[in-house]
């Protein structure tokens, strides 16, 4: 009964929420529907912590969609041990590499008071829940050696079944206490999405290519003047 309202209910929750609220967000707020940077307070440990969680974490989740997608293409590609054991060690080291950014973006909010002033608390919440996945993700990946090819009979069924809106929630019930964890705070973080500055990932700023140019004269005062 558990695994089903976890893994068999609570994923409509949370897609529901992201779709409703973001567009309710949208709506009412739209000055909100951003990422509301803060690197004008701060820019050094942002750089370090920014630039490297966003290139690694976007070939992750590249990583997670296509075996979800295509799984029996990542089957082929898996199929090779050497192919294998790279994308294993590839998996770890992208993944250390998203722990130590995260790690250093959570002490950057807390150790700079300027920038803790404007984190808020779904701020902390949503750091919170992405050191979680991280941290958890690493544990997998060090811990429960080839998952790369346990995911494409597990996770990637599962979810292929909540998308035909058939939730078969035993690919999970077998899994040990920290995949469940993982999988769950997942879609934690889907419902997390609307409420955050996370909205900012899917915000396109088509309007910018049929903007007209914009004038910027610079003001500075002459000296003597």
């Amino acid at each position: 009964m558990t695994d089903m309202i976890l893994f068999g209910v609570f994923p409509y929750v949370a897609v529901a929420l992201m779709i409703g609220v973001g567009f309710y967000r949208y709506c009412i707020d739209r000055y909100s529907w951003s990422s509301q940077s803060s690197q004008f307070l701060e820019s050094r440990v942002l750089f370090w912590g920014s630039v490297p969680w966003h290139y690694a974490i976007l070939i992750i989740l590249l990583a997670h969609f296509l075996a979800f997608l295509i799984p029996s293409g990542w089957a082929v590609v898996l199929g090779n041990p050497l192919r294998l054991y790279l994308l294993e060690v590839t998996g770890m080291a992208l993944g250390v590499s998203t722990l130590i950014a995260i790690i250093l973006l959570v002490f950057r909010r807390i150790g700079n008071a300027r920038v803790s002033s404007v984190t808020t608390f779904i701020d902390w919440l949503v750091f919170a829940a992405l050191l979680f996945q991280v941290a958890t993700g690493v544990y997998i990946a060090f811990t429960l050696r080839w998952g790369s090819v346990w995911y494409l009979h597990t996770a990637s069924p599962w979810l292929w079944s909540l998308l035909k809106l058939d939730p078969q929630v035993q690919y999970l019930a077998a899994l040990p206490t920290v995949v469940k964890l993982h999988a769950f705070n997942a879609f934690l973080m889907i419902a997390l999405f609307p409420f955050s500055r996370l909205v900012h990932v899917v915000s396109v700023p088509l309007s910018y290519l049929s903007r007209p140019y914009q004038v910027v004269i610079w003001y500075r005062a002459r000296i003597g003047s």
